[in-house]
Parts: structure tokens; sequence; C-alpha cells
């Protein structure tokens, strides 16, 4: 059999590869460069209103749990969200260093302290190593070419030995654990250049001759040892500042929350305090201009706030006496006064922060994937090595053993199964950051994924393509009256409610200036309507079919409703001591953009259908303005939970909005369960995502969201496996038969630097998704 001929190796060997070598660590340096209005309110009060969308369905639909990442204070791995420790450490599956699971604005990341102080002194120790290997001595320099060797030994061994023993302690942990993984190999490719090149220099009387050179030199590999590790540290020092970058979201929602307040005592003078001490009821003056220091419901003043780093709001939100206000949320030019009523871990910014943190740590199921590869991928490396050691042994040119070790430590460098790893947990954690920038809260990366594909989306209208906040548009009494003491009676009722068509029925009484009583005995029917009593008569409002239901003649209702039912508005049936009293036309204005929003959904893929609670009159008449050509009116929450149903038959990814208590089962069923933060709890607990800004602009930009987010993990997957496919048979040399080609182990851990810190860099373009 015949041996290679010829002898060049990409990088220039062991000398050439110099100005490759640091042109490699320049680029590596420039690739690291470097809603919810009141979320936690109670919703013990079902919605209630057949007439619309948020008819009620309490104790209906199981909420889907949160995956569990572990409490701030707790450490766990990027790759393996299941590691929690309550400290700093190495992940015992991949050995990856372990980060917080909520980032710490203030404290320093201390593997990242680490790794770059065993840099740089590696480096420093590293650069006379190679000096000695790769530069020509000038005559009278013959005594340092003789002892060359000797202190390549000497100023290699701290660089192995004290700068890379991380890698050698994860390494043989690895082994033991049965995890078999890039510090494997790392630790296998530097340990065999060293301790070859160690054992020829010091027993030079073992070498056999495959070993020699033309010259009868013995070969060693003490740069090769140094430069590997430098560069891995090199890698690992940027490698960990951008994953630290993608905790970015999280502090900038951290640095929201201002450090002091100014608390009123009780005799109205002030106190600047920490806005750790707050309590829920204490009273506090946010001037113009600042920051507000907790959730709180304003007592006086009137200001336009800025919730947009909150919400993704771009507009300021005007608010009044008794509005919810967020901690952390900019004030106006209006001075405002508030009392707390959430502060800590029950804040919407602590919500949110946990939220965040919780979701970026789940693992979506394209990561299953590079699961498969990543089991057989160390060991399968670990016999192309042995493989490629073995061939060059005995079919390479001469010195044979020198080239085979070549081979099998450049196998073993270039090999990244970090990049496989890294390549979706990356960007769903920035993905996952950028969209709670934009007011997209993410509970389930799986959910995230399947967004990406969704072809169908079902809406509810009140709230979702409409403002939520509806008026009392008509009233027509049943004998003809005014009918003031209905109304006085049903707002009574609605004052059990917080759903947006009972603030409309209360603000009507209000502003005809009645008495409204207090209602006693009330009577919720999910999806249908309430009953109970008020000043000493029994009141029932609801859908015509609800009050039939409770015996009562519903046919005194007739020529009113056909009156009413004329126009396009929501109607509510009244009826008092059992007889028919007061029919209510109420009307919600679409929101602004909304048929724009929708139009861009359609061209990007997804059938918008409309499913209401609301007469499905009115359902077609949103629907024609908006030019939804599917719509369904008269839906019952199981209603919409079977349409769901339906069309996930059909081979449909459907994905379902609503706020609503009654959107929960369908949030539930549907494949992506998109709750609007304005709604209630139910709905948000229920559903995979959480819309902070509460309207249909926020389904667009989850959509954008979703698809820009796995493309950039097919981009990272496709480089990873690509890179790997290629990287190895290069490394093992199997050009070189053809084309003389035989890479260098100093470019070879080069490029296994850069293809870690290139997923990386491409996750964190997500950064600057346009949504």
């Amino acid at each position: 059999m015949t041996r290679f001929r010829r002898s060049r190796q990409l990088g220039g060997g062991t000398k050439g590869g110099i100005t490759v070598l640091f042109r490699s660590a320049a680029f590596v340096t420039r690739v690291s460069g470097g809603a919810m209005n009141d979320p936690a309110r109670s919703s013990h009060n079902p919605d209630h209103h057949a007439p619309d969308d948020h008819a009620g369905c309490a104790g209906h639909g199981e909420a889907r749990a949160a995956p569990t990442a572990g409490s701030p204070g707790q450490y766990t791995c990027p790759m393996h969200p299941e590691i929690l420790k309550d400290g700093p450490g190495t992940c015992p599956i991949c050995g990856m260093g372990l980060e917080p699971v909520v980032p710490d604005k203030e404290t320093e990341n201390p593997e990242l302290k680490d790794m770059t102080r065993r840099f740089w002194i590696a480096a420093v120790l590293t650069l006379p190593i190679l000096g000695l290997a790769m530069i020509p001595l000038p005559e009278g320099w013959s005594w340092l070419a003789r002892w060359s060797h000797e202190i390549q030994l000497g100023l290699s061994l701290p660089v192995v030995a004290w700068a890379g023993a991380p890698f050698f302690v994860r390494g043989w942990e690895s082994v033991k654990s049965g995890n078999l993984n890039m510090f494997t190999l790392i630790s296998l490719g530097v340990g065999v250049a060293f301790l070859a090149s160690a054992v020829l220099v010091l027993v030079p009387g073992w070498v056999p001759p495959a070993f020699l050179t033309a010259g009868g030199r013995v070969p060693v590999y003490f740069e090769a040892a140094a430069v590997i590790t430098t560069l891995v540290l090199l890698g690992q020092v940027i490698e960990l500042r951008a994953r630290d970058r993608a905790g970015d979201a999280i502090r900038a929602l951290l640095d929201l929350a201002p450090a002091e307040a100014v608390r009123l005592d009780d005799d109205g003078s002030e106190e600047v305090v920490p806005a750790s001490d707050l309590a829920p009821g204490d009273r506090v003056r946010v001037r113009p201009g600042t920051r507000i220091p907790a959730d709180g419901r304003v007592t006086a003043g009137k200001s336009a706030v800025d919730e947009s780093m909150i919400t993704g709001e771009s507009r300021p939100v005007q608010k009044n006496p008794g509005t919810e206000v967020i901690g952390g949320s900019v004030n106006g030019n209006g001075p405002l006064t508030l009392e707390v009523t959430r502060v800590g871990r029950d804040s919407v910014l602590q919500h949110i922060v946990r939220q965040v943190a919780e979701a970026q740590r789940s693992r979506a199921p394209i990561q299953s994937v590079a699961d498969r590869v990543a089991a057989i991928f160390v060991p399968a490396v670990i016999t192309v090595a042995v493989l490629a050691f073995f061939a060059w042994l005995w079919l390479g040119p001469d010195p044979s053993a020198a080239f085979a070790v070549l081979a099998a430590v450049s196998v073993l460098i270039i090999a990244c199964p970090c990049a496989l790893g890294l390549a979706t947990p990356m960007s769903i954690m920035v993905g996952v950051g950028r969209g709670a920038q934009a007011g997209v809260l993410v509970r389930d990366s799986a959910a995230l994924e399947a967004l990406a594909s969704c072809d169908t989306l079902v809406i509810d209208k009140t709230g979702t393509v409409t403002e939520g906040r509806p008026r009392v548009t008509r009233k027509w009494s049943v004998d003809g009256g005014e009918g003031r003491d209905a109304l006085r009676y049903a707002a009574a009722l609605e004052r059990q409610s917080e759903h947006p068509l009972a603030t409309a029925i209360i603000r009507a009484a209000e502003d005809e200036e009645l008495e409204i009583g207090t209602a006693e005995d009330v009577t919720v029917e999910s999806g249908a309507g309430l009953s109970g009593t008020v000043s000493d008569r029994h009141v029932a409002l609801g859908s015509l079919a609800y009050l039939e239901g409770l015996g009562i003649d519903v046919a005194g209702f007739a020529e009113t409703a056909r009156v009413a039912e004329a126009g396009g508005e929501s109607l509510i049936y009244v009826a008092v001591d059992q007889e028919p009293a007061l029919v209510i036309a109420v009307a919600d204005p679409l929101r602004a953009g909304a048929r724009k929003t929708l139009d861009r959904l359609r061209a990007e893929g997804l059938e918008v259908i409309l499913a209401s609670g609301d007469r499905a009159e009115a359902v077609a008449q949103v629907a024609e303005e908006l030019g939804i050509e599917r719509h369904y009116g008269q839906q019952s929450p199981s209603d919409k939970q079977a349409l769901v149903e339906r069309l996930q038959a059909q081979g449909r990814v459907v994905a379902m909005t609503g706020d609503g208590v009654n959107d929960a089962p369908a949030l539930a069923k549907a494949d992506i369960g998109l709750a609007m933060g304005s709604g209630t709890d139910v709905a948000m607990e229920t559903a995979s995502l959480t819309l902070l800004k509460g309207d249909i602009v926020g389904v667009l930009r989850a959509r954008r969201l979703a698809r820009g987010v796995f493309r950039n993990i097919r981009q990272n997957l496709v480089f990873a496996f690509a890179y790997n496919t290629l990287g190895v048979p290069l490394a093992a040399g199997v050009l070189y038969p053809f084309l003389g080609l035989l890479l260098s182990p100093i470019v070879a851990s080069a490029a296994m630097s850069l293809s870690s810190v290139s997923v990386i860099g491409n996750a964190l373009r997500l950064k600057r998704l346009t949504l």
C-alpha cells in the first residue's frame, strides 16, 4: 500500500499557522462585539354575559402549569434546565458553567471572572512557546535551540495543568458520570498532545523511529497543547459574556424598579424610603418624570403614564383616580398620589421577570433533534479519532506517528457538541427576552414553536378586536317608561363583576345620577347571566335563554327586542320580580388598526376566525368590518372549545385569543393560547402566551417573534450540523491524499471556539428583531 506523499498542513502546520491563529482570535473577539392593567386582580366572580364574548366558565378548563425553573438565587444550565443548584458550579451533564435562574443585575459572573484570569495568564505564557516553536533562531542562539523543548515544557505545564484545569476536571467528571461532552474531547486532545510531548522530551530513549523527523529530531506539540488551551479559554470567556447578554432583557426589567419612594405619613408629611420597604396600603407620591415605585391605585392626580417597557404600548396611558398603575412605569407631567396594592414577588414586574426566566429555560420540541445527535456525538468522535490515529500510523508519510497524533488531536479538538446543544436554548433565551420587551410574555417555548407554524387563528371580539371599554348606547323599557329603577338594580348586580360590560352599565347608572343599591344573594350562571336581590326586589339579567330558564315569561320582551336587534349592539335583558323590565344595548368600538393588523396576519398565511358569545347579528357586523369570512356568534365556553377541537381534527394548528373566564377552556385546548393582559387571571394562567398590551396587535408581534426565533434556531442547527459534519473528516485528514491538506490542531482549536461563539452571536441578533 502506498504511503501519502505530500505534506502540507492547512494553517501552516505548527509554524505557518500563527497568522491564521491570531486572525481567528481577532475574529472571535469581534463576534463577541459584541398589557397588563391588573393581572393579579381577583377573578372570583366569573364573567356572566351570554350576549358578550366574556360569558363566564368558572370551574371549567384546567390551567396548564408553567415550567418550573427554580427560584431566584438558584443556578441552572442553559442546555439542561432540569439541573438546579443553590450556587455557582458546573452542569454534571454537559460540563458548562451554571448561570442564575434570574440574572442578577449587580453580581459578577464568578465563572467569567475565573476564566478571564486563566485566559490572560495562559496567553502570556503561550506567546513565548509559540515564538520558540515557530520563529527561526538567529546564529549564536544555539543554546536556546538546544534547550527549546525543555523550556516549552516548563512554560506549557502551568498553561495545561493550571489554566486548563477546569477542562480536565469537567472531562473526568463526564467520564465518571457517563455523560461524555465537549470537555471530554478537549481534555483528551490537550492531554494527548502534552503528555506525548513530555514523554518524548523526558525519556527520548523511548522514542520509536516512526516519531523521529528526517533530521532525527523529536517532534513535540507543546505549542499545540498551550494554544488549544488558550483558545478554548478565550472561547469560554466570549461565550460566557455572550450568554450573559441573553439576560439583558430581564436586567432591563429589574432596572425599571426605582430604588427609593416618597411615602406619605398619616399627617401628610413626606418621607423618602427604600422602595423595598413599601407595603400594601402605603400611600406614595410620584413626581412628574419619575418611575412609579410599586403597583398601586391612583387616589389623587391625573397624568399620562409611559408603560412601554412593560406592555410594549408606545403611547402614554391616561391615569385618573381609581385606575391602576404598574410599578416601574414612568409618570408623565402630572403628580400622582397612589395607594400601594402589590409589592415584591406579588408585583406585575416581578411576575413578568419570573415568567420570562421560566420560559427561557423551557425546552422546545425542536431541541430533541440536537439531543438525539448529542447522545451519540462524543463516542462517535472518539471512535473517529482512534481510527484516524491508526490510519495515519499505518498509511501516513514519515514520521507517521507524529502525523497520527496530530490527526487524532485535531479530530478531538475540532468537534463541538456545545454548538449543537446551544443552538436552541440560546435562541429561546434571547427571543423570550425580546418578546418581553415588546409586551409578549411567553410561558412555554413549545407554544412559541407551535405559533411559528400555526395556520389558524380563532379570536374573540370584546377586548381583542374591540377596545374592551363598552358603553351603553341605548335602552328600552318594556313598560314604555324610562326604566330608571331597572337600570339601577342592574348596576347593583353588575358591581359584583369586573367585566367591561358591567362597567358600562354601572357608568350609565352613575351618569343618570341614580342611587345604586347593594345586591345580595347573587347567583352566577357561567356564560348566561346572574341574579340576586336588590332593595328587596328579585333582579335577573343576561340572555333571553337564561331568563327563560328562571321561569320568566320572556314573551314580554318580544316587541322591545325586535326594535333593539335592529342595531348591531350587544343586548342585555333585565327582569325585575320575574317580569320583563328593560333591554340595554351596549356597543364596544373596534380598535384602531384592527383591520390592518388582521390583513397582515392573513398575509402571513393565517386564517382568522371570529368566535364570540355575542348575538350572531352583532358578530356578523363586526366580521364584515374586519374582512373575516368565518364567524360564529352566541358561542358558549363549550362551543368555543368544540370549535377548536373541530379545527384540530382537520389537521389545523390552532391559536386562540381571549381574555375572559369563558375563553379558558378554548385557550387550554388550542395548540397556542394567547391571553390578553387586560383580561382575567384564569385566561392568563391557562394561556401559553400573554399579550400585555391586550389587543390584536400583540398577536402579530407574537407571530413575528415565534417565526423569527425558530428561523434563528434552524440557522443555528444547520450551522452546527454542517460544521461538525465537515470539520471532523477534515481534521481526520480525508483531503490529504488529494490536496495534501492536513488541519493543524491549533486551527482546529480556533474553529471549535468559533463554532459555539458563532451560534451564540447569531442568537443575539434576535435582540434587534423587529416586532
